[in-house]
């Protein structure tokens, strides 16, 4: 296949700007960002199946309807498990709750001793106390009435969520049409460059989530075979829903990363080396996740220069925090493809002047008609 070819300094030095602008707007529209990117990685994933369907001699409106079905079916017997979990392991709840809870304070409280020896000044400070009550004052709110606001916050997003099935099946069944309604009004002198457009946006989304698949096999596989060595018990299914907690920035990594250290301090209570090596190994991987796994994935699939899609990461995550972090490395190559095919319209003489001379043939023959008529 021809690589694409590489657009010069000024081209990406006006990307970028781009790409910060469009992150600082999809910061404040968040709730529609996320179940659209959700979608489309869906969609992405489902295609090839509905072209298989096709090939083999199903319509394109049965073929959509078979995919989505199955899919909710899928999605019906994953929430069904999950309840069914839940609704077993609640009377064991409470009993959990304070195992973990106790792990937590009898890891906080090896961690800060050695602490305080070599530094008298944390001893005087009460550091260790002080640690172990706002853990407790954490845990008595996690339990009561101040679920409150974590039980709004899930309906507050329940309605994004339901969003996701929906825009789904639209993307599944009207792409296509919705191609052909855009290139409809884009100028005939445009149309070869138009199609060169929707191709290559549509080649970039989809290398995207493929690099986001790759990254979250890569991640799997060192998160399960680390916790597998240290010993901790079910270390596949930590690792994998480590790996896809990561697709939420910062705050999905924290969230992966101390359960997996509560599982360890309640299963070696008296060694927290253990926990410590976790700790350890979840750093590791984020290491590798930005400076390896995220620019040979996401970066390469994107045809991003690994050092660029470094840059863009941190400049993602300053401008719009974790949702630019997400979104910086897909925002950007959709940015860039865009940028440069205007390029490549605005610059060629050709083009402009077949534009221009269209318009001017229109004009004139409307004329025409308005005077005889």
């Amino acid at each position: 296949m021809k690589p694409l070819p590489q657009p010069g300094a000024g081209a990406i030095f006006v990307a970028i700007i781009i790409t910060c602008l469009v992150l600082f707007l999809f910061q404040r529209t968040v709730w529609l960002v996320m179940p659209a990117l959700v979608s489309l990685m869906l969609f992405y994933c489902l295609r090839p199946v509905v072209k298989a369907l096709v090939h083999r001699g199903v319509s394109h409106e049965w073929a959509v309807a078979w995919v989505w079905l199955l899919l909710q079916l899928v999605s019906v017997v994953v929430a069904f498990n999950i309840f069914r979990f839940v609704v077993a392991q609640a009377t064991s709840w409470e009993s959990n709750y304070d195992r973990y809870l106790a792990a937590g304070l009898n890891l906080m409280t090896k961690t800060t001793a050695p602490l305080e020896q070599m530094i008298p000044a944390l001893k005087r400070a009460g550091l260790d106390s002080q640690l172990n009550q706002q853990i407790a004052e954490i845990g008595a709110s996690l339990t009561g009435k101040n679920l409150l606001p974590v039980i709004l916050l899930t309906l507050k997003w329940l309605p994004c969520v339901l969003l996701v099935p929906y825009i789904t099946y639209f993307l599944l069944k009207d792409s296509v049409r919705l191609k052909k309604f855009i290139i409809k009004s884009v100028p005939n002198a445009f149309f070869e460059k138009s199609l060169l457009l929707f191709s290559r946006l549509d080649a970039s989304l989809q290398n995207y989530f493929q690099g986001l698949l790759w990254l979250t096999l890569l991640d799997t596989a060192c998160l399960a075979c680390g916790l597998k060595v240290l010993g901790i018990p079910k270390a596949l299914w930590l690792g994998l829903g480590s790996a896809v907690m990561a697709w939420i920035p910062y705050v999905g990594s924290i969230i992966a990363c101390a359960t997996v250290v509560l599982v360890a301090a309640v299963n070696f209570p008296e060694s927290v080396q253990i926990a410590y090596a976790c700790l350890i190994l979840f750093v590791i991987v984020r290491i590798l996740d930005d400076f390896i796994f995220l620019p040979l994935t996401i970066g390469r699939k994107l045809h991003v220069h690994p050092l660029l899609s470094l840059v863009m990461l941190f400049l993602g995550g300053t401008v719009a925090g974790g949702t630019g972090l997400v979104l910086a490395l897909p925002v950007f190559a959709v940015v860039s493809v865009i940028s440069d095919v205007a390029a490549q319209i605005a610059t060629d003489r050709k083009l402009v002047a077949r534009f221009w001379m269209t318009r001017r043939m229109a004009n004139e023959t409307c004329k025409k008609l308005s005077a005889h008529g």
